[in-house]
């Protein structure tokens, strides 16, 4: 099976939106824009999700032409609810983002997050994201890997990347693949040419290379793959070993 997916970015969505301010009028329908400033030019707020290994952020921004110090403040909500809900630590901010990882923390639900603006005790019209779906749009870092070497073999270990969430009180990090089934393709080189791929599912996270030349270096590189999206990670830092 083939994977292609982006190599170099998250998993990032663009809504373009526009405000306007309360109570005010414009004769420019189409763009639906007003500014959050005495002379009433237009100014964009831009809205877009950035989701890594389920670490949902919800990023915005004003154009350079806004004046005065702009306040922001967050509410989302789950799709099908009527009632926004504040997003308690996103109320009242000068920052251009925003945290919402507890918040969407059930990736298979659809969720909307909508941002207010706010300057000189003026607010600004809600601007609406579109809907965002954590389990289809997170991208995934690569694997981490311990490894336990011997004569003319090594057994690697892969370990998942985490969520922010955390599923105790000591506080361990619930790994993605509770959520999402990924495959971890793991790469041997030798004097930097690449010599094996490995595949393991992410049901089966050890695995051993056999047949290696004694007292030799190698390295492995690992990154990981969505089956369903034919999403792939960058690749992770090499790691390199010597047989004994």
């Amino acid at each position: 099976m083939a994977f292609t997916g982006c190599l170099h970015c998250h998993a990032m969505a663009l809504f373009p939106l526009h405000l306007r301010l309360r109570g005010t009028s414009t004769s420019t329908r189409h763009t639906d824009a007003v500014a959050l400033n005495q002379r009433d030019e237009a100014s964009t707020l831009e809205l877009r999700f950035q989701s890594l290994n389920y670490r949902n952020i919800l990023h915005w921004k004003l154009q350079p032409s806004t004046s005065g110090k702009v306040f922001f403040s967050v509410q989302f909500k789950i799709y099908g609810e009527k009632q926004w809900r504040n997003v308690r630590h996103c109320q009242n901010i000068n920052q251009l983002q925003c945290d919402l990882s507890r918040e969407t923390s059930d990736p298979r639900e659809w969720y909307y997050a909508r941002v207010q603006a706010s300057t000189n005790g003026i607010q600004s019209e809600w601007a609406m994201s579109s809907r965002f779906h954590p389990q289809w749009e997170s991208s995934f870092s690569p694997p981490q890997m311990k490894l336990n070497v011997t004569q003319q073999s090594v057994v690697v270990r892969v370990r998942p990347p985490r969520t922010p969430l955390r599923r105790d009180r000591r506080g361990r990090r619930i790994p993605v693949t509770k959520y999402q089934r990924l495959i971890f393709r793991i790469y041997l080189f030798h004097d930097n040419v690449e010599q094996e791929q490995h595949e393991i599912d992410s049901s089966a996270l050890e695995f051993a290379i056999m047949n290696l030349n004694p007292k030799t270096m190698y390295c492995l590189q690992a990154e990981s793959l969505v089956p369903r999206r034919g999403q792939v990670s960058p690749r992770g830092p090499k790691i390199c070993f010597t047989t004994k």
